[in-house]
């Protein structure tokens, strides 16, 4: 509807209406959290979980719909067929920019359950999105480099209790755990400095998905494996809103998790040397799959 404005007066237009949405959202998401907080009875914090759920959601598809108004990006999306909203799943996924997490909101809303992601905890100072995140329940983890860990080791502890105690509230409801398994975004300085064995891929981190697993027992058992490719190159969100993505292809299997990969990863041995070559396994399907993705559709 919009894409044949000038970007001088698309762009403003665009950012203005996804403020717009976001606070007339987001103002209601705070009133129903300030009920849970002031009548913290079982039956209260279930309805208005649910109803913060629909709101975000509802939060989602506005954003969808604008993205779809103003910005010429073509979508091609394969691997929809048999997803439910009420079965829970770990989601995994490569990661290329921050145009990853809106592309697979708007491709996933409203098709599984609610997508919570582990995010650093520096981003609950976010304006209105920090806040918003803490009351849907996302998880907010403190990183620590090696130096730290080495100086402190009890540190190494802290974010798996922080997933532990979040997997155990995501186990009340039906969820979609969101993991970009790299655990950062790909770049070539990264590519070359891990010296990794794929092509376009940065090297997987087996322990956080075996640790959610763990954690989450029998309420999930299947992985929806997610690889999104960028034939034109990957962009930031500026760049996504000024329609210079021009396309987003993407991937989605449902992949059964098998009896084999649950399991003690920290200490065992055997277990943690058979799951992690389990996952560089799906890495090397899904580094011939983002070739094969990025030539002619």
């Amino acid at each position: 509807m919009f894409v044949s404005l000038p970007a001088i007066l698309r762009v403003p237009l665009a950012c203005l209406l996804v403020l717009v949405n976001t606070v007339c959202h987001v103002l209601p998401l705070f009133a129903f959290t300030l009920v849970r907080i002031v009548l913290p009875l079982p039956a209260v914090r279930r309805a208005s979980a649910a109803i913060l759920v629909h709101i975000a959601e509802s939060w989602l598809t506005v954003n969808g719909w604008l993205f779809d108004q103003f910005t010429p990006t073509r979508w091609s999306v394969e691997g929809l067929d048999g997803l439910g909203r009420h079965e829970n799943f770990l989601v995994i996924s490569n990661h290329q920019s921050w145009v990853d997490i809106p592309a697979l909101q708007k491709v996933f809303n409203r098709r599984i359950p609610f997508m919570r992601f582990f995010l650093k905890s520096e981003l609950i100072w976010v304006p209105l999105l920090g806040p918003a995140w803490w009351a849907l329940d996302f998880p907010f983890m403190k990183r620590h480099s090696r130096q730290q860990i080495e100086a402190r080791p009890e540190l190494r502890h802290q974010d798996r209790e922080a997933t532990r105690r979040a997997c155990e509230t995501f186990r009340r409801v039906p969820v979609s755990i969101m993991n970009f398994t790299e655990g950062t975004r790909f770049t070539p300085a990264k590519h070359d400095a891990q010296q990794s064995p794929y092509r376009h891929l940065l090297k997987p981190k087996a322990g956080g998905v075996a640790f959610v697993i763990d954690a989450m027992g029998d309420t999930i058992t299947h992985i929806l494996d997610v690889t999104i490719a960028y034939p034109g190159g990957p962009g930031t969100m500026m760049d996504m809103i000024a329609g210079r993505v021009r396309e987003v292809r993407l991937h989605a299997r449902r992949l059964p998790i098998p009896d084999a990969m649950r399991g003690d990863y920290d200490g065992d041995a055997a277990f943690r040397e058979r799951f992690q070559a389990w996952i560089n396994q799906l890495w090397m399907e899904k580094d011939a799959r983002i070739a094969a993705m990025l030539g002619p559709a």
